[in-house]
């Protein structure tokens, strides 16, 4: 099973970023074009819920559309979500969302646990391109959050 972590620090309040991520029909906005995200769910609500389940399209690789589902199984208003796959491209996959203010806005952190399926033939596919994919969305987020919302000013972190 792999893990990764990721942050971004963002200029805004607290209330303002979980507006933003709490809503679905924001994930599409934060992810590759490439990859062509359609949230395919008929309804999925403008906030995340517990229990909630969410399905997608996916292309992440030559094109081919992948189906993706997950469910909100915890959500602390204003703190964090976790979603984890029912069905997908993973063995397993759960990711955690948390968010904190900080000195001139909010900190958000990822903890992503996933695995391959597939054994050993599904570790060697993560090696060689499934980590250096989702290394690389999350690159976009961040990339496309700060174009969004802007970065903190460092002289307001001593605040």
């Amino acid at each position: 099973m792999r893990e990764l972590y990721f942050s971004q620090e963002l200029p805004i309040s607290l209330e303002e970023a979980w507006e933003f991520f709490s809503n679905p029909a924001n994930l599409g906005q934060i992810t590759p074009p490439h990859m062509q995200f359609v949230v395919t769910s008929l309804y999925h609500g403008e906030k995340m819920y517990a229990g909630q389940v969410i399905r997608y399209i996916v292309r992440p690789v030559l094109q081919i559309p992948l189906k993706w589902c997950t469910e909100i199984t915890h959500v602390a208003d204003k703190r964090y979500f976790i979603d984890e796959q029912r069905f997908g491209p993973y063995a397993f996959w759960h990711h955690q969302h948390h968010f904190k203010e900080v000195g001139g806005g909010v900190m958000m952190e990822d903890i992503l646990n996933y695995k391959m399926p597939f054994g050993f033939l599904g570790n060697i596919v993560d090696a060689l391109f499934v980590k250096n994919e989702v290394m690389g969305i999350f690159e976009y987020r961040k990339k496309v959050l700060n174009e969004r919302f802007g970065v903190i000013d460092p002289t307001l972190k001593s605040i």
